[in-house]
């Protein structure tokens, strides 16, 4: 599978990560999908400490402990919890950041972690101290780079403009190109794009509608209804007639200069198997790349903007 650059780093990653968020609890299972997604070429893998509260982690780390420097490894921090008690809080303060980054490497089974990411923020988090844990943490050798998995515009522009991140993780796909009036900002800064949720909740893949929860039969995705979904499946059929549902979800998210990977969550093997058969098939051509645009809302994110 291609690899590209991550923002002007050193990390150069799977064009597909694998979600971990979606293993599971059973670590049979989840090792078996790691080692699928590792034969198919993928040296990208995505988790965060509040995955099953830091069980994502352990079964991770003891997935890949004889592989670990062939593979990127990308974790999460900033939501803070307690054994025993229910819920979390978030917390990006520099202490936190110093301890969890710490019980992330005990789990992970490692030394160092190539991408740490701020598991979301606010306007209001104390940004400068943030930003001084990630770089102290990379002079300490504990970690190698650091970004930030955030959609509020707001957030994004302090630590392009303040911070050396080489990536952002957003939701991003054909049914939310919302992020997408924010993609040459980002370019500028030498940063790239993680997208998550490429598949929409697998309204964009083969499974379909048909399969979809209540919530989105009643309400939809997005400011689509569940009608306008229906019709939006049709017209991707007709914009990318050569591609199959999920070959077109992931291939326009990977047309973009600014996206270096795309991470859909896998909770069976054929699903990973597809998503990986996807990502290779054919680009989209310009001419397809056009038409899903015109037959997609561009959006725009309405809140946290300033």
């Amino acid at each position: 599978m291609d690899k590209r650059q991550l923002g002007r780093s050193e990390l150069f990653v799977s064009k597909m990560g694998l979600g971990c968020m979606s293993l599971g609890k059973e670590e049979s299972r989840a090792k078996s999908l790691i080692d699928e997604a590792i034969e198919l070429g993928i040296n990208y893998f995505d988790t965060a400490d509040l995955y099953d509260f830091g069980l994502n982690e352990e079964f991770i780390g003891r997935a890949i402990q004889n592989r670990r420097q062939e593979l990127i490894l990308a974790t999460k921090a900033g939501n803070r919890w307690e054994e025993g008690k229910d819920g979390w809080t978030w917390d990006p303060s520099k202490s936190h950041i110093h301890k969890a980054v710490k019980d992330s490497l005990r789990r992970l089974g490692t030394d160092y972690i190539d991408l740490y990411q701020l598991h979301g923020g606010t306007i209001e988090d104390p940004i400068d101290e943030t930003i001084e844990a990630f770089e102290e943490l990379k002079k300490d050798g504990l970690i190698r780079e650091y970004g930030i998995s955030s959609i509020r515009p707001n957030v994004i522009k302090e630590y392009l403009e303040k911070s050396s991140i080489v990536s952002i993780m957003m939701q991003y796909s054909l049914a939310d190109r919302r992020p997408e009036e924010w993609f040459p900002l980002v370019e500028e800064h030498g940063v790239s794009v993680i997208a998550r949720g490429p598949l929409a909740k697998g309204i964009l893949s083969e499974r379909g509608l048909d399969q979809a929860g209540d919530r989105i039969k009643e309400k939809g995705y997005m400011n689509y209804s569940f009608e306008e979904l229906a019709e939006l499946r049709d017209s991707i059929k007709n914009a990318a007639p050569g591609h199959s549902y999920t070959e077109a979800a992931l291939q326009y998210c990977l047309a973009s200069p600014a996206v270096a990977a795309v991470i859909p969550g896998a909770s069976k093997i054929a699903q990973l198997q597809q998503n990986a058969e996807a990502v290779n098939a054919e680009p989209l051509n310009e001419g397809e790349i056009a038409l899903l645009q015109q037959i997609s809302k561009a959006g725009q994110y309405e809140q946290h903007r300033v």
